[in-house]
């Protein structure tokens, strides 16, 4: 059957008994039988934190959040009080090349269909608070400028949740009529700053101060400008005052599933928001979260920006591993990783090896490796894998959480649990000094994680940290824009490169979600759809029924 047709197969519970489950009980905001939001509300519990992560995957993924879930309802299965916390799907990837974002086979979150198209509402209400503060940067130009705004220097960008490259590069204001006619930009949804905002913010009241401390633009005398200067943040906080509220749903096995907010990891920080996070805590004694794409950028964001932010310590990481990504990595074309090949597997290791050392020997957290089986893998490969991780002394265990019988699932359960438990003052550090120069801070990340040989600055990236400087908004932490297939930042320099150099050709500053965003390469913060995307294999009969979504 196919992930929906699985999905559609299981009876939920109607989300008032989950939410029981977690002992929550405030009133909850049911949408519909099977969804709900939960006002903001913490328990008394102090969960241990399990960050899911991988090594750098194909362009179809990984499957992290399908590990992630199969581990969750596997730790439930051994008694123990577990939530999950993950991120909501971006419509981008649901209609474009990755499909949807709740996992998958048996390891699902349901209502599958209603999570990954819309959800209870989250992405519009970003996008409608950005536009926002968008017309309003605009109105106010248009109504005499009273702020000596520079139509030239406007920092902030309009949004939209899908990947459209045609608005990339537009023109805004066209016609005598209808303002000062200015060249701007779209930024996906999932990348916007209101949407790291929302993922950082501790409670509504953080929410709105950090609302007004969006750096909008710079005046004639580059002096910066505020939301607040516009007076936008209170009526941003309106649109978002239910959006703030995480959303209960439930695994196949109806596990407790907080989801709430989802940012890119190669354009963005790539975590679900504080407050699911701490909430999930608070009501369980183990949280299951993920972090998105590779440990060189969900993982790195989530220790270095979301735990800081957040004083959150992870007690244990899941690393996820594909045959089909070593494959990729060791040197096989796309087209033929469902075809055996030791050797590809054997080389591919070594990018498998670097992200062990990031989280292991950089981050100084324990592991184990899970090694995510499909059915095209062979019983060589997968001990290849194995044999080698052996060697080495890493642990890992084979799983296949898509399959109905989640082979493996319950040892990875067993190992993760041991590991909290062996290692409860485990020596997790950050990576840098958030009070380092931001160049220190760049080369930190690129040389430790990325493995890099140093970092190159274009022209426009060193004029922007020479202005950060010199306003002392530089004490903040870094979040680098990379591809995602790539530990450098070039997409098709796989494996574990070496003796490259990262090149950043722009720096951006989000003062309302608190940190410094360092574009690496060419890469772009409004993805593009290919050529046959994902939406034309879509179908919806009469009675709603759909076809085509996984």
């Amino acid at each position: 059957m196919t992930d929906i047709e699985i999905a559609k197969s299981v009876n939920l519970k109607k989300i008032k008994k989950i939410a029981k489950k977690l002992k929550y009980k405030n009133d909850i905001i049911n949408y519909g039988q099977y969804k709900a939001k939960l006002p903001i509300v913490y328990g008394k519990k102090n969960g241990k934190v399990i960050l899911v992560t991988a090594i750098n995957p194909t362009k179809l993924g990984i499957g992290k959040t399908t590990v992630a879930i199969g581990l969750a309802d596997a730790i439930k299965k051994l008694g123990k009080k577990v939530c999950l916390a993950l991120r909501e799907p971006s419509l981008g990837p649901v209609f474009g090349i990755k499909g949807g974002a709740t996992g998958g086979g048996y390891s699902q979150i349901a209502p599958m269909e209603d999570i990954n198209l819309h959800f209870n509402g989250d992405f519009h209400a970003i996008t409608s608070a950005n536009n926002l503060l968008c017309s309003m940067i605009d109105n106010h130009i248009y109504q005499g400028n009273q702020l000596d705004i520079d139509v030239n220097k406007i920092l902030f960008h309009r949004c939209l949740d899908l990947n459209d490259r045609a608005l990339r590069q537009v023109t805004v204001a066209q016609g005598a009529k209808n303002g000062v006619e200015r060249q701007d930009q779209f930024t996906i949804t999932a990348a916007s700053e209101i949407m790291a905002i929302m993922c950082l913010c501790r409670d509504f009241e953080d929410l709105k101060i950090r609302l007004g401390n969006i750096m909008v633009a710079l005046n004639s005398k580059g002096r910066p400008i505020y939301a607040r200067d516009l007076h936008a943040e209170e009526g941003m906080a309106i649109l978002l005052k239910d959006a703030i509220m995480p959303n209960l749903v439930q695994t196949l096995e109806h596990t407790p599933a907080l989801v709430h907010m989802g940012p890119f990891a190669n354009i963005a920080h790539g975590c679900n928001s504080i407050i699911a996070t701490k909430m999930a805590q608070s009501y369980a004694d183990y949280v299951v979260t993920e972090a998105g794409f590779g440990a060189d950028l969900g993982a790195e964001k989530f220790f270095d920006v979301k735990c800081r932010v957040g004083n959150i310590k992870p007690s244990a990481v899941v690393l996820v591993v594909t045959v089909g990504a070593l494959k990729l990595n060791g040197g096989a074309s796309f087209a033929g990783l469902s075809s055996p090949n030791v050797d590809a597997v054997k080389l591919g290791m070594e990018n498998l090896y670097a992200h062990i050392n990031t989280i292991f020997n950089e981050f100084k957290l324990p592991m184990v490796v899970a090694i995510n089986k499909y059915k095209t893998d062979t019983f060589e490969e997968l001990s290849t894998i194995q044999t080698e991780l052996d060697k080495a002394n890493i642990p890992s265990i084979v799983c296949d959480v898509y399959g109905k019988d989640k082979i493996g699932t319950d040892n990875l359960a067993k190992s993760v649990i041991n590991i909290c438990d062996k290692y409860i003052d485990n020596n997790f550090k950050f990576l840098y000094d958030q009070q380092s120069t931001i160049k220190k801070k760049i080369k930190e990340v690129a040389t430790r994680v990325y493995g890099a040989k140093g970092v190159k600055y274009s022209d426009e990236a060193n004029k922007e940290i020479e202005y950060l400087t010199s306003h002392h908004l530089d004490k903040l932490p870094i979040v680098i824009a990379k591809t995602q297939y790539s530990l450098s930042d070039n997409a098709k320099l796989l494996n574990r490169p070496k003796d490259f150099y990262i090149t950043i050709t722009d720096i951006q500053v989000k003062t309302g979600a608190g940190f410094i965003v360092a574009i690496a390469g060419n890469m772009l913060l409004m993805p593009g759809l290919s050529k046959t995307p994902n939406v034309v294999n879509m179908h919806i009969d009469e009675q709603y029924n759909i076809e085509g979504l996984f």
